[in-house]
Parts: C-alpha cells; structure tokens; sequence
C-alpha cells in the first residue's frame, strides 16, 4: 500500500518544480527591466571584455567609461566598480521609455569612440537584474567593492582604484 502522506516542504522547496529536467531552460537572460512608477528602480549589472581579456583596470579605461556613461544620460550610473576583465556597476533610468540594452550599446560605442581603435572590446549585452530593495543594494554594493580583495588584487576594497559613485541611487 502506498502512503498518501505529502511531504512537509517549506522555503523554496514548496514553491520550486518538482522535476526541473523538464523545464525549458534559457539560453539568454530575459530582455528588459520592469520598472514601477511607484518606487525606484535600481538594477544591478555586469558588462564583460570580450574574451575575458584582462584590459579595463586601468586610468585610461576607468576616464573612459566614466565619461562614457556621462555621455549616455537616459540612465544613471551610481556606484560601480572596474575589474581587469569585467564591470560591475548599478543603474537607475530617467527616462522610462529608454530600454536597458540599448542603452547599454549606446556607451559602449561612445566609450569606443573615446578611445579609438586601442579601446578594450566588451562582450555583446550585459547581465542585469533589477534589486528588490535597500537591504538588497547594500548587499550587492558590499559583495561587489570586496571583488578586488577576493581575487586578491588588494588587502581592502578602498585600495582599489578602479570604483566610484557617479550618481546616488535611492531605494
């Protein structure tokens, strides 16, 4: 005789599909941010050199991006930090109606333009999410400044000298 007794999930277990082999899984991050007119908008990104190649912890880059994303002012780079072959950074829009990816692209090529043909290449898109609070920006703000300690590039995250804030974001 088989129990009809039903497991006691809890947490994520009582919410995740049973048999995830079956799922569709994605071969791309879904497109997009959703943004809400009732409350701010903060996403998290990551831009990486094509390659990985270990090009943008350096002055040159670091006064190119910046102003790169001064340039392209439809939304606004708050903290951020420059790795050799990556880029972490946080973002709000200004304007609603301009998408994340276009964006994007846009100070790509402006930072490319800066730069000419010795400017690094980026890989194509980026990985973002949008946050779902203060606590979570905090979190991500203090896992993303300790990455140069982690790799072991520095002993603290303040010797880096490839991060800022452009832009206080606001949750």
């Amino acid at each position: 005789m088989q129990s009809t007794q039903v497991p006691n999930l809890v947490g994520r277990d009582s919410v995740e599909p049973r048999d995830v082999a079956k799922l569709k899984q994605r071969r791309h991050p879904a497109k997009g941010v959703f943004i809400f007119l009732d409350r701010a908008t903060i996403v998290f990104a990551t831009v990486c050199a094509k390659g990985r190649a270990k090009q943008l912890a350096n002055p040159t880059v670091y006064e190119a991006l910046r102003q790169a994303w001064q340039s392209a002012d439809f939304w606004m780079i708050g903290a951020y930090v420059i790795m050799p072959d990556h880029i972490h950074f946080f973002c709000s829009p200004k304007d609603e109606s301009v998408v994340i990816e276009p964006w994007v692209t846009f100070w790509k090529r402006e930072f490319r333009r800066e730069l000419g043909n010795a400017a690094p290449r980026f890989q194509p898109g980026s990985f973002h999410h949008r946050l779902r609070g203060a606590e979570s920006y905090a979190e991500k703000w203090e896992y993303v400044r300790a990455n140069p300690v982690r790799v072991g590039l520095v002993k603290t995250p303040e010797d880096w000298p490839y991060q800022g804030v452009i832009n206080e974001l606001r949750c």
